[in-house]
């Protein structure tokens, strides 16, 4: 019997030469990813279990992104407890004020993930990374802790669907409404502890970028990970960051999948979750009048220099509307930088928006961009859970980066064509 991306992957890490859907692994772990709200609760079941030390100081990450810069004395105190456990055990991949940027936007810009690779992270968002065609996961931080100990992780093997991409996005469209226009088809149940496999000639259509986002949001649909056949696109990207040797893997032509489902990218078109879950979407044409507060742009879904490309052209020579909190947040300080070098930050400044440090802020509610009762928000993040960003009367619509800064511009809920 064939297997799937994942399947090849997780069998490889456990040293065996087949498994199967709802088999009980072992496998050895390239990366262990944690960040400062999760990071000590792992700290602190490490040094209960009397561990001594780290499997590897290369393959652990700890970044400090969610309310770093700290935004009070608790997370001064969780940020403070990251630090001293980075210095004891010399985590060589230890980003904090100054080098942080938002994990999922930072480990592959650093190249710490790779193709074919078996990472775990204690954020649901370590998905990300099968992007690059690696199998990626995120664990509570119990799992973050043995992971640290051991180098090995115990998975359920998945079963999976199988996504065949053709065709191509219409102009506006982009990553982050493909993936909404799949959770609103399957539901945020669609997918349940199932792998998101990509692959079909369509892909040479979606940048890297695309499928970051894509690949991000799979926990979106409940499953355990999302993953893309590997291409050139993503060779060329690998190419400039990944300093290792590194192997490839594709599904076997008979790989058993629970479903098959044929997108044809042409058809899609700029997609809104509405409250309170992803799976409520409608298109840019069945939305009707919603007027908002506030428009975010940035986190692990859409914080990259594509996103912040594109909320640029929208907002060039244009005005945030006089009711609307406009809040840009490039991913990491190379993205930030480069938004310096082109000139966006002067377009945002200049439209009147704000632009922060990078961090995850806003996206769980943390700070950065709270809402108030009754406040609405535009976002571009993942998640539009009650109360994700503030009050548990506020409302969050999750949609990209070019249409949060059309409706920015126009103070409801509005069309790129709108503005342009």
């Amino acid at each position: 019997m064939g297997m799937t991306m994942t399947q090849k992957i997780l069998a490889a890490h456990a040293g065996l030469d087949q498994v199967t859907a709802g088999q009980l692994i072992n496998a050895k772990l390239d990366m262990v990813l944690g960040n400062d709200i999760t990071t000590p609760v792992a700290i602190k079941e490490f040094e209960k279990a009397g561990f001594t030390d780290i499997f590897d100081k290369d393959k652990v990450s700890i970044v400090l992104d969610h309310f770093s810069p700290n935004k009070d004395i608790k997370a001064a105190q969780q940020c403070k407890q990251c630090r001293s456990f980075a210095r004891r055990f010399d985590v060589t991949n230890f980003y904090d004020v100054g080098t942080m940027g938002i994990e999922h936007a930072l480990l592959p810009e650093k190249g710490l993930v790779g193709p074919g690779e078996c990472i775990i992270g204690a954020d649901s968002h370590t998905c990300t990374y099968g992007a690059l065609n690696a199998f990626s996961t995120g664990v509570g931080s119990t799992d973050m802790c043995a992971g640290m100990a051991s180098g090995e992780c115990w998975f359920k093997v998945p079963s999976a669907i199988k996504f065949n991409i053709h065709g191509k996005l219409n102009p506006w469209v982009s990553g982050k409404d493909v993936i909404l226009h799949i959770i609103g088809m399957i539901g945020v149940d669609g997918a349940l502890y199932k792998s998101m496999e990509f692959s079909g000639d369509g892909l040479k259509n979606l940048s890297m970028d695309d499928r970051l986002c894509i690949a991000n949001m799979a926990i979106e649909a409940g499953a355990k990970n999302g993953i893309f056949e590997f291409d050139e696109i993503t060779e060329a990207y690998v190419k400039e960051r990944v300093n290792r040797p590194y192997k490839t893997y594709k599904a076997d032509e008979d790989a058993v999948y629970d479903q098959i489902i044929d997108l044809d990218l042409s058809t899609i078109k700029s997609t809104i979750a509405f409250p309170h879950l992803p799976e409520n979407t409608k298109t840019i044409d069945e939305v009707g009048e919603v007027k908002i507060d506030q428009i975010v742009i940035g986190s692990c879904t859409n914080g990259r220099i594509s996103d912040m490309e594109a909320a640029a052209a929208v907002l060039k020579g244009k005005k945030i509307h006089r009711d609307v909190r406009a809040i840009i947040i490039p991913a990491t300080q190379k993205i930030w930088l480069e938004c310096v070098k082109r000139g966006y930050m002067d377009i945002f400044i200049e439209a009147g928006c704000i632009v922060s440090t990078p961090t995850c802020g806003p996206c769980l509610g943390g700070y950065m961009g709270i809402l108030a009762e009754g406040e609405r928000c535009v976002s571009t993040t993942n998640r539009n859970f009650v109360g994700r960003m503030g009050h548990v009367d506020s409302e969050v619509y999750l949609a990209s980066p070019a249409i949060a800064a059309a409706s920015g511009i126009m103070g409801r809920i509005a069309d790129v064509k709108e503005v342009m």
